[in-house]
């Protein structure tokens, strides 16, 4: 069965995530062994996420930030006073959910990052 006109039809109605992971099985021999279900539900869950992962990028590239910081990169051995009780708290973002305000001071740079001026 010729599934190129299939996949290119995919790509003409946007579903780039689903086109790559079809063109994928296809080429995986282990993925005939799945039910058409079970397929057909990863073409969804890939073309979600890869969704999902193209506008964080957007939303990422739109904020024009100076550096790549996240917090598994902070150096906990450095002396500054980070509650990392309370960091690892933030990171849940259930402020977020409660309707919560978040207020940081000082500097934001990764290097000099000091939530002990963290309040929320």
């Amino acid at each position: 069965m010729f599934m190129q006109p299939t996949i290119e039809k995919l790509y003409a109605m946007k579903l780039n995530g689903m086109a790559d992971l079809l063109r994928q099985q296809i080429d995986d021999p282990t993925t005939s062994q799945l039910s058409f279900e079970e397929r057909f539900s990863l073409l969804v869950d890939h073309h979600w996420t890869w969704r999902e992962n193209k506008a964080l990028s957007r939303r990422l590239r739109n904020a024009k930030l100076r550096s790549d910081a996240c917090l598994e990169d902070i150096d906990w051995r450095h002396p500054r006073g980070l509650d990392r009780a309370l960091v690892r708290q933030l990171a849940t973002s259930d402020w977020v959910r409660q309707h919560h305000h978040l207020l940081i001071t000082g500097p934001t740079d990764p290097v000099t990052l000091c939530p002990s001026w963290l309040r929320y």
